[in-house]
């Protein structure tokens, strides 16, 4: 029984999310450039429900890179209207569109110089007519038996929330980069981590050249504990890379394994990656070629560095 409650709410929340999709029209994309022309800051506000959903919908915003805030309507009529100024823009939701807070906001945020996009379920509102851009978030029904519970008309509008924030992202072109300073923390930063940033250098860099012995190549492995080392040439470029696995297979084939040098028994040309590629990225090139070490080479393929995979354990890529 439970279950069919849950089947029908999910799928009557599910219809409202298709159904907005089908309704844009150029008030999006005016909504997007009202937004993205914005000087000053965006202000989200609403009442109720509504106003847990503009909460999100802030925080969206401001999580791209796009300075959001969350302003209760009640506090704003007893003071908090200070902090809209002219060149904001006010991004009122209200289901009706009648809430009487969110409306009594409409005149004033007007004389501080301030365009107001509105969401909300009827296109004749108060709220929709006073808007710059009006968005129609209305739903058939609520998904509660009354009708009356918000629970599609909030899903609906905090939807399209998402797509107005990531319209405007897009639009924007945030790089991982900038997106990671606004993530420093969490799990959402350390994917943007970049290989720079964890690669092992200078004197933790398993390093020796081309022209060194094999005994040399095993002690520089053994002393950096990575399992491998790289091999440059006489200007710092990577030549290849010898591994446990490579020292393993010589082992097995050679009668007299540890004659010749280094450059005969390394990997030639082995797969690399950039300083400024993302840790993600380093740990998906591990996982394809099966390899647990990859050299980061700048553009002119001097060795600048090496990515162990158990530094990407350590970031919880995984």
């Amino acid at each position: 029984m439970s279950r069919e409650i849950a089947r029908r709410v999910l799928e009557i929340e599910a219809r409202a999310v298709a159904d907005l999709a089908t309704r844009l029209d150029g008030s999006l994309d005016r909504a997007v450039e009202l937004l993205l022309g914005c000087s000053g800051r965006i202000i989200v506000t609403g009442m109720g429900k509504s106003g847990i959903v503009c909460q999100k919908i802030a925080a969206t915003f401001s999580s791209v890179g796009i300075p959001a805030y969350f302003m209760h309507p009640a506090d704003a009529i007893h003071g908090d209207l200070g902090m809209i100024v002219r060149g904001d823009v006010l991004l009122a939701v209200s289901n009706s569109g009648e809430t009487e807070e969110t409306i009594r906001l409409l005149e004033i945020v007007r004389r501080l110089g301030a365009s107001i996009v509105a969401m909300s379920g009827d296109p004749q509102s108060t709220l929709a007519r006073h808007a710059d851009v009006h968005l129609d978030v209305g739903v058939n029904r609520e998904a509660c038996p009354l009708d009356l519970v918000p629970t599609a008309s909030t899903t609906a509008a905090l939807a399209m929330g998402d797509a107005l924030a990531v319209a405007c992202y897009e639009r924007k072109g945030l790089s991982p980069q900038e997106f990671a300073l606004y993530h420093p923390g969490g799990r959402l930063g350390r994917k943007v981590l970049e290989v720079r940033q964890i690669q092992h250098e200078g004197e933790n860099l398993p390093s020796v050249a081309s022209t060194a012995s094999l005994a040399e190549a095993v002690r520089e492995m053994s002393a950096k504990k990575l399992g491998m080392t790289c091999v440059v040439d006489d200007a710092g470029r990577l030549a290849g890379i010898l591994t446990d696995g490579d020292l393993r297979r010589r082992l097995l084939t050679f009668e007299r394994p540890m004659e010749g040098g280094v450059a005969s028994a390394m990997t030639e040309r082995p797969v690399t990656i950039g300083p400024g590629a993302l840790a993600s990225e380093a740990l998906r090139v591990m996982e394809e070629r099966k390899i647990t070490a990859i050299p980061v080479v700048d553009g002119e393929r001097r060795l600048v560095g090496v990515v162990h995979i158990h530094d990407l354990w350590r970031t919880e890529l995984f």
